[in-house]
């Protein structure tokens, strides 16, 4: 919820953010912009009191949801926009990284090998910290330098005298919220800022050669515009393979060939399968990709038939003799209702993930598994398989006696 995980701390963050809601429209505005946040419209009352009025009907489920609809439609301060950034993030569980971990990265960061090009580092600088200029802080105190935009420009663009930690000090990353700094750290060696592959894994290595010691690691995955896609992840999870393909939601086995198991290149011949063949991100399968998905393949222009289509499609594809089964579907829909939107979706009758670096080292066979009932791709290249087994499992005498041996 919030960072101390209390729903009250959150409610009173937000409270006093909406707040400025009233300043900043009329009230036929403001009855807009309530339907673009989401929030419950009120038609009484001065602005302030309508504003009030609306928050108080938001309920705690759907607060952080309105936290990060105010920061993607809302103009906001750098305090504003650190806030609800901070809020939600957290919600991602980041790696913990101590304060030494992080001063020993910064000391063992070159800033000639950092700043690669100094236009695209400053722009990732303010994605995540506030370095923009304040016009009366020279007027304030002349010749002081405490605009901290050109501070940076000076001391660690032009004429780097400033050490990597100074800059770190600087913009506040030894206290900044766990997930700010993993987010910044994997910004700092993303291809579009450094545009070389060679100096991301070199910054890279550096940077793990720290984070190792806290459980965490930067790890390849995928690529993004060609350049590799690091991403702070647990270091217990380095060797998870990356998926590729999931052939899924068929009572039948299909019948699948390769044609190059080297390129990834397979043929899914007859039968009903579905075969989903977009690369799965660090978030995972969640159902709004496999809604896309589905809503791309289908040409279906509207959301909502989009997604009750591809209930449907899914649900009959579980075994009419597997109650179990369709109880587990169904009710993971049915309890978490709209939310699973940003949910792990849940596959059913999978009968192919496929990886190919394993097969380079393993073999073609290194990933077919016939059959899983269910599978779940969830961030970070993790993986559940939920089986749902039947009494025969656990029975004998067809079903009638329980048996402890089985």
């Amino acid at each position: 919820m919030s960072k101390d995980g209390e729903p009250a701390a959150l409610r009173r963050m937000l409270g006093g953010i909406t707040a400025s809601l009233g300043d900043r429209n009329t009230h036929k505005t403001l009855t807009e912009t309530f339907t673009v946040l989401s929030m419950p419209p009120t038609d009484e009352g001065s602005k302030r009191e309508r504003v009030e009025r609306s928050f108080a009907q938001v309920p705690d489920s759907d607060l952080l949801q309105l936290a990060e609809r105010f920061l993607q439609t809302q103009d906001v301060d750098a305090a504003t926009c650190i806030q609800l950034q901070d809020v939600l993030w957290a919600e991602a569980s980041p790696p913990e990284i101590p304060m030494r971990t992080r001063r020993e990265i910064a000391r063992a960061l070159d800033p000639t090998v950092l700043v690669q090009h100094p236009a695209r580092f400053m722009k990732m600088l303010d994605r995540f910290w506030a370095i923009n200029d304040d016009p009366f802080s020279e007027l304030l105190s002349p010749g002081q330098g405490r605009i901290l935009r050109s501070r940076i420009e000076r001391h660690f663009i032009r004429n780097p005298d400033w050490s990597t930690e100074e800059l770190f000090e600087a913009l506040g990353a030894f206290e900044a919220s766990d997930g700010r700094f993993a987010r910044f750290i994997e910004a700092a060696v993303a291809g579009d800022v450094l545009l070389d592959e060679s100096v991301q894994r070199l910054l890279a290595e550096m940077i793990n050669e720290h984070l190792r010691t806290t459980g965490s690691e930067l790890r390849e995955m995928g690529t993004k515009d060609g350049y590799p896609r690091l991403a702070l992840v647990p270091s217990q999870l380095a060797h998870t393979r990356r998926l590729k393909n999931v052939v899924f939601a068929s009572l039948r086995k299909p019948d699948i060939r390769f044609r190059s198991a080297v390129d990834n290149d397979i043929e899914v011949v007859g039968g009903d399968a579905l075969v989903y063949d977009r690369s799965v991100g660090d978030e995972g399968i969640r159902w709004r990709d496999l809604q896309s998905w589905w809503q791309g393949e289908q040409q279906i222009p509207n959301d909502t038939e989009a997604k009750n289509t591809l209930y449907a499609r899914l649900h009959s594809s579980l075994p009419d003799n597997s109650p179990g089964q369709r109880n587990l579907f169904g009710s993971y829909h049915r309890v978490i209702g709209a939310a699973v939107y940003d949910m792990p979706a849940l596959l059913p009758e999978v009968w192919l993930h496929w990886d190919p670096k394993t097969v380079k080292q393993r073999g073609p066979q290194a990933l077919l598994r016939f059959r899983m009932d269910v599978l779940l791709l969830l961030p970070h290249g993790q993986r559940i398989v939920l089986e749902v087994d039947g009494s025969q499992h656990y029975t004998r005498d067809h079903g009638r006696t329980p048996d402890t041996a089985k």
